[in-house]
């Protein structure tokens, strides 16, 4: 039972830390329009990095099963641990901040969010998978927490990293253990 408890810890932690990303973006890319087209473009890029996540979730849930690819993963966590740690030292505004949005047409800011959506949201599908590791349960509430945050609390989750900086740490320490516990398990496989 405490193996539940430590990864539905890191699971909470790793959506807390990773879900504000898609609602900065879809804020930001929403602000540059009036608003009855923002209504629109915040529905359709909640609606796609549900859908985005939903399908990465059921891919990196089978795809970790394979041996090989867990170390992969590990090292693609370790990454995105060296990106939090950048931007909590640094006290930096999230790279999604840099993204250049295109507010010449509807369909191209719907574009910018649905990609900008994708790649944020697979950080956050690889953080919850490898923490869930065979706990399917506690991977579909990893699920559901990472989209009813991102779709109600992300904002406001966001600037409370931004304000208290050991909100991050904490999800950055959740997610560099299920880093190196990927990366431990494939090793382990691997060298036997």
């Amino acid at each position: 039972m405490s193996e539940q408890i430590i990864i539905f810890s890191q699971i909470v932690f790793i959506d807390l830390v990773l879900a504000g990303d898609n609602a900065i973006i879809i804020g930001m890319v929403a602000s540059q329009f009036p608003p009855e087209q923002r209504k629109k473009i915040i529905f359709w890029g909640i609606g796609g990095a549900v859908l985005l996540r939903i399908i990465l979730t059921l891919m990196t849930a089978y795809l970790l099963q394979i041996t090989g690819l867990r170390l992969i993963g590990g090292i693609a966590l370790l990454y995105i641990c060296y990106k939090l740690y950048v931007d909590v030292i640094k006290k930096s505004s999230n790279e999604s901040e840099n993204i250049k949005v295109d507010s010449s047409s509807f369909l191209k800011a719907i574009w910018t969010v649905l990609l900008a959506d994708f790649t944020m949201s697979l950080d956050n599908v690889l953080g919850v998978a490898g923490a869930a590791k065979d706990h399917y349960g506690l991977l579909i509430f990893g699920l559901v927490l990472s989209i009813i945050l991102m779709a109600t609390a992300a904002t406001l989750i966001s600037g409370w990293i931004k304000k208290y900086t050991w909100i991050g740490w904490v999800g950055l320490i959740a997610i560099l253990a299920v880093a190196i516990d990927l990366i431990y398990t494939d090793l382990k496989i691997l060298v036997l």
